[in-house]
């Protein structure tokens, strides 16, 4: 009889706190960064599919999930909070990062070339973008917990400020429910949108192998981007998973596992 897989359990380095999933093997590491308003949790399915060939480590980001609260919040910062990670990991990884973890991967990539092996950028771009995000925060911020006991009484109320659903679950997934708050530090982030949108000036170059995987219906990775993308990353493809928009691991996680697995195992 197969004995049942252990729940991935949590750590903590100096900085951010993580969730481990399976076991070191002969295949590099894997560090998997989620986006803004997310978590480690968010990538558990993934994570655990991944690591029946490799270990997995996802974590929280800084002022997200479980790692502490800071008044700054600068990709150089959230590159350094990842070294840290990969260093108690072996020293070198191969990185997953998606939206502004995608942005802090990359920033990791060119600031310590040799802490990453492979690299996987989701779904964004080394460039400003126009949009902001400030609204959801102004969503959250919104909720009376005085009024909720229970997740589906957030979602009510996330729904009254204009929050589609598909995002209502996925901000209730950092719902901090006895402390009657969100495990995100709403007014850091808020303060430091515009350093989220943007991304640092630098003529650093990561020679090592890029796949930008983006969702098909999404903008966030347009054609015109490379001109940006390849003087930093010129070992760089590109490719699309059809019917997927920016949370392209959510809507098709099977697709994203595959497109994953074929590239970290080239």
């Amino acid at each position: 009889m197969a004995l049942a897989k252990s729940a991935p359990e949590r750590y903590h380095c100096a900085m951010l706190n993580y969730i481990l999933h399976g076991s070191p093997t002969d295949k590099p590491a894997l560090l998997v960064v989620h986006g803004l308003y997310g978590s480690a949790r968010n990538w558990g399915v993934i994570c655990k599919r991944l690591s029946d060939e490799r270990q997995v480590v996802a974590v929280d980001l800084r002022n997200h999930g479980q790692s502490p609260w800071t008044d700054s919040h600068s990709y150089t910062e959230m590159a350094e909070d990842l070294a840290e990670v990969i260093e108690k990991h072996g020293g070198q990884m191969d990185v997953i990062g998606h939206s502004m973890g995608g942005k802090a991967a990359m920033m990791l990539a060119l600031n310590h070339p040799e802490m990453v092996h492979r690299l996987i950028v989701a779904d964004i771009a080394p460039v400003t973008y126009t949009h902001s995000q400030i609204q959801f925060i102004e969503a959250m911020k919104s909720v009376d917990f005085d009024r909720v006991e229970r997740r589906p009484d957030v979602e009510v109320q996330l729904a009254e400020a204009g929050v589609e659903p598909a995002l209502q679950s996925f901000f209730t997934q950092s719902l901090d429910i006895p402390n009657r708050g969100w495990r995100l530090n709403l007014d850091t982030l808020a303060r430091h949108m515009p350093d989220i949108m943007s991304f640092p000036q630098t003529t650093a170059q990561w020679p090592g192998a890029v796949l930008f995987l983006s969702g098909a219906n999404s903008d966030y990775v347009l054609r015109e981007h490379r001109t940006v993308i390849l003087p930093r990353f010129p070992n760089s493809r590109f490719a699309k998973i059809p019917g997927a928009g920016h949370w392209l691991h959510a809507e098709k996680p099977r697709e994203f596992e595959a497109n994953a697995r074929a590239f970290l195992n080239a």
